[in-house]
């Protein structure tokens, strides 16, 4: 059962191929690979602080020194690194699954296997630290919710749309006396897709536990 489970992550697990991603990836193919191992090994050692930078101002500098890179290439380097291993911690993937995606995107041999071999050496301690990290300060605390009918707009159009009136209750700590509201409406088509959303979450967080 646990096998169909990981072949579900991993059909999930695509990387498209867009131009930022594809301009990423020229440039990561073009860099030294010893080099480019220790700057993989840095992003993953950081990968759970997300508001935290991975490289301090003078460290880009010298990085754009060592790789030649400009300031905007060697931040859409970074970042494209970081989103293939934010990935891979999300979808709890295998080191085999994620050099098939990485290739497939074009990735040299050679950088998809420096990324996968520090993957699967911090994999366990990554996911484990991912857990236990919130993402946004503030918390679901209340769903409330009801349905609404709509009168169709138009002289002639006597149908009732029917939609879901939702509120959501949101705190920055259980000591807050009064959450925030948020409101939201919802038509059944938007509802249906909300929902399919919230199932491919819950794989990804069935996958982590």
């Amino acid at each position: 059962h646990s096998r169909d489970i990981n072949l579900d992550m991993a059909s999930q697990l695509l990387f498209n191929e867009t131009p930022s991603i594809k301009r990423a990836v020229s440039l990561i193919n073009g860099l030294d690979g010893s080099k480019f191992s220790l700057l993989v090994n840095r992003i993953v050692q950081k990968l759970h602080l997300r508001d935290e930078r991975n490289f301090t101002e003078d460290e880009e500098a010298k990085l754009r020194t060592v790789f030649g890179l400009e300031a905007k290439d060697l931040e859409l380097v970074l970042e494209t690194v970081s989103f293939f291993l934010e990935q891979a911690a999300y979808h709890n993937a295998k080191a085999a699954v994620l050099t098939e995606q990485l290739q497939n995107v074009h990735l040299s041999e050679e950088k998809a296997g420096v990324i996968v071999k520090v993957w699967t050496a911090n994999v366990k301690d990554v996911i484990e630290k991912l857990k236990q990290r919130s993402f946004y300060p503030k918390q679901l605390e209340e769903v409330n919710w009801r349905l609404n009918l709509q009168m169709g707009q138009g002289s002639k159009s006597k149908m009732k749309l029917p939609n879901a009136m939702f509120e959501f209750v949101v705190a920055a700590n259980q000591q807050e006396q009064s959450g925030e509201r948020v409101r939201m409406e919802c038509t059944h088509d938007e509802l249906f897709q909300f929902y399919q959303q919230l199932e491919t979450v819950q794989k990804q967080l069935d996958s982590l536990s």
